[in-house]
């Protein structure tokens, strides 16, 4: 791993061997109107006590009904602050910022802010977006998503490393009179492309310090990774899977919207396959009515299982 990435999230989520998990915002699986905050945090305190290594927030800017999915509506920056306010060590990852609707310059001094008052544990996701109505929204060009995601994603980088720096894009331009601070307590706070982020794969692996994707069909998913480990050697990989636990622990799969409905023991062998491809992180979506008990089940036959 990159010494100048290697804060404490990167090396909580990726510093070992075999396959780590996340839980995924929001925890109470209200995805379509506000979650109560309070319950978040005290479902994120249990992830954490029963051995989950990240918590994942999600960042999606409005609420388009047609996509059916507010994300956990809260802003990805107060609420990550929140969050870490009231968790002590695991890594705290953002699945993932849109950059093309968002300023670097706000993103670089928000992100290194929650690095800071976090003691490092911050991991970002990055993306291209995927909501049509918020590129006018937020007066960006569509198809340009492509290129605004590379300029923006090389500013941050930029900002973060040096000082009083002289960058131009798209977004603006800094002519070496000011600085963006805090600067991160790594040199770079880890960036995982999400998706293809409209990138090539050889990008992604040249300037990503991982790749985050969706869930994927296991026969693809082996084949990502392969051709990932061709590109970028030792870099991880992680995904994101809709879990909801069966009642009967030897139930079949039943596929749900990037996931599975399954018993806790096929779920046990899939995951253990997947770690066998070469996957470093899952980001674990609940969709068990009951999360606390789910949370622990999962933890208890599959995180101390593998």
């Amino acid at each position: 791993m990159p010494a100048d990435h290697a804060n404490a999230g990167y090396r909580r989520l990726f510093d070992r061997e075999g396959l780590t998990f996340g839980a995924g915002f929001p925890l109470t699986g209200a995805n379509r109107s506000t979650p109560d905050p309070e319950r978040e945090i005290e479902l994120a305190t249990h992830a954490e006590e029963v051995g989950f290594d990240g918590l994942w927030t999600r960042d999606v800017p409005t609420f388009w009904p047609k996509f059916g999915d507010a994300g956990q509506t809260f802003d990805t920056w107060p609420w990550l602050s929140h969050v870490a306010a009231q968790t002590d060590d695991i890594a705290l990852g953002t699945s993932s910022v849109v950059l093309t609707l968002r300023h670097p310059i706000h993103v670089a001094k928000s992100a290194a802010t929650i690095d800071q008052l976090s003691d490092g544990r911050l991991v970002l996701g990055v993306a291209s977006g995927d909501r049509d109505p918020e590129y006018p929204a937020f007066d960006v060009g569509r198809e340009d998503r492509g290129r605004a995601f590379r300029e923006r994603y090389e500013a941050i980088r930029t900002l973060w490393r040096e000082e009083y720096p002289e960058l131009e894009g798209e977004w603006g331009s800094l002519e070496g009179d000011l600085d963006v601070v805090p600067k991160p307590t790594a040199e770079t706070i880890p960036l995982l492309p999400t998706g293809n982020s409209r990138q090539s794969d050889e990008w992604i692996a040249e300037h990503g310090d991982g790749w985050l994707f969706y869930h994927l069909p296991e026969s693809t998913l082996e084949s990502y990774l392969a051709g990932w480990r061709e590109r970028a050697d030792e870099k991880p990989f992680a995904i994101a899977v809709r879990v909801e636990l069966a009642d009967d622990p030897t139930a079949d799969p039943e596929p749900l919207h990037l996931g599975f409905h399954a018993g806790i023991e096929w779920f046990r062998d899939y995951f253990r396959r997947l770690e066998s491809y070469g996957l470093d992180h899952a980001i674990i979506g609940i969709q068990n009515d009951d999360t606390e008990a789910a949370l622990s089940t999962f933890a208890d036959e599959i995180i101390d299982g593998l």
